[in-house]
């Protein structure tokens, strides 16, 4: 499951077991992107709101599959495999379309979305691909041109947290071993805004 030790659902006690608790899933499934944070409980806390309030938030302005999209693609070219598969799945669910998604799939390992996406589109995936190999390199004029195309502030702002955000699961997952064994592949939360509830769907 991971390079160093992780306690699981079953060993869990105290504040650990409370967050558990949580944001379990079916048959007590903790993702293991989650319990590689278990000896360090206030990291894995973090990890969560991090992650919600980023990608599942309710004032988010971008649709679901979109936002999956760009986490798919950021991991794909990261070398994630442990996201990739995750995210794919959410991405796919949320899509509702099947042929889409494996038509979106076929292009994020070709590198060739453009040839899918609108122009608008592909506009900010090459955006998170900047920000993850060259975000140094990056340029006012770089966010200029996404205003030009009808992208406002707060948009930029919007993708911009979502590549950050799996910049940071990539290498959290890469960098300790943290792999998809006995996992639900694309799970995501229920309510946007209730820390409570999950999708398992």
């Amino acid at each position: 499951m991971s390079w160093i030790q992780v306690i699981g659902f079953d060993e869990a006690k105290g504040k650990l077991k409370q967050i558990y608790n949580k944001i379990k899933g079916p048959n007590n499934q903790i993702d293991n992107v989650l319990s590689i944070h278990s000896l360090r409980p206030h990291t894995l806390v973090g990890h969560m709101s991090l992650y919600k309030n980023t990608l599942h938030h309710s004032n988010n302005t971008f649709p679901n599959w979109f936002l999956e999209l760009l986490g798919t693609y950021t991991s794909y070219i990261n070398n994630c495999d442990y996201c990739y598969k995750h995210h794919f799945a959410g991405m796919k669910r949320f899509l509702n379309d099947d042929k889409k998604a494996e038509a979106l799939k076929k292009h994020i390992e070709a590198d060739s979305l453009g040839n899918l996406l609108s122009e608008k589109e592909f506009a900010l995936v090459d955006y998170a691909k900047k920000l993850t190999f060259t975000a140094d390199k990056i340029k006012k004029e770089d966010i200029e041109n996404l205003k030009s195309l009808g992208y406002s502030d707060g948009e930029i702002l919007e993708v911009n947290q979502v590549v950050s955000y799996f910049n940071y699961a990539n290498r959290t997952v890469l960098g300790l071993g943290v792999n998809t064994n006995n996992e639900i592949l694309g799970l995501s939360p229920k309510n946007k805004d209730d820390e409570n509830a999950w999708n398992h769907k």
